[in-house]
């Protein structure tokens, strides 16, 4: 007892605990007579170390007294039916298991704080300069556009298709696709974005868009659009690759 002084505790709910850990008592079923006992002693030593002990030690001091007479006298068995009488002990004890509650919470966020300590974070800055895939386009289209424009022309085109169709599938690559692209502009050094999509399938539509970003990336190509809705031009830059 003597290695603790008053200052150790967050209040007397906390040096109770304490007692009750220390004397390998179970929470639930403590003995009031001998954790009342010790208590008084602690502070008893308290006092004659002449440390200043706060007031509400002192109440804690006069309930456990008053919780140990009750529990030394006789059971009064006649209250009535709709009357009831708290527990005193039982009052003490739920009062220990919710501040225990508490103090074991403020315990892990004090450990996680301690974790935090050795986290170190930094801004986000801007990562696009590191991308792979970012298109090297010197006209004013962006991939957004570029998506936008097919998606809209792809439903044009299903409007236009008559009901009944046949279609010859043909494999074409990317790589295929490409090399025909660098020989119509070789030919034309502009065509129009949509007259690249003369076939209407599905594998044709993206192996071209997929050519055209290919090319877009290497920097092969521009891409323009004078206004929201005018055409795209895809150009071809100064030693463009022909097949």
């Amino acid at each position: 007892m003597q290695n603790f002084v008053i200052n150790d505790f967050e209040g007397p709910l906390d040096l109770l605990l304490h007692l009750i850990k220390t004397s390998k008592m179970d929470i639930y079923d403590i003995s009031i007579e001998e954790i009342t006992k010790q208590y008084l002693d602690f502070i008893k030593s308290m006092q004659e170390m002449n440390l200043d002990i706060a007031s509400e030690y002192l109440v804690m001091a006069s309930e456990l007294i008053e919780l140990k007479s009750k529990l030394l006298l006789p059971n009064n068995n006649d209250l009535g039916e709709d009357e009831y009488e708290e527990d005193p002990k039982e009052a003490l004890i739920n009062r220990l298991l919710e501040y225990k509650k508490y103090k074991d919470m403020i315990d892990t966020f004090k450990e996680l704080e301690l974790e935090r300590k050795d986290i170190f974070t930094k801004e986000p800055i801007d990562l696009s300069k590191y991308r792979d895939n970012e298109i090297q386009n010197n006209g004013d289209i962006s991939l957004e556009d570029l998506l936008s424009a097919l998606n809209d022309f792809l439903k044009r085109k299903e409007e236009e298709k008559p009901r009944e169709t046949k279609i010859t599938k043909k494999e074409l690559s990317v790589t295929d696709r490409t090399i025909q692209i660098r020989n119509v502009l070789k030919k034309k050094k502009k065509v129009s974005f949509f007259d690249l999509f003369e076939i209407k399938t599905k594998e044709y539509v993206v192996v071209t868009f997929l050519s055209i970003l290919e090319m877009a990336k290497f920097g092969e190509i521009t891409i323009n659009q004078e206004n929201n809705f005018n055409n795209i031009v895809i150009s071809a830059k100064e030693g463009v690759k022909d097949e």
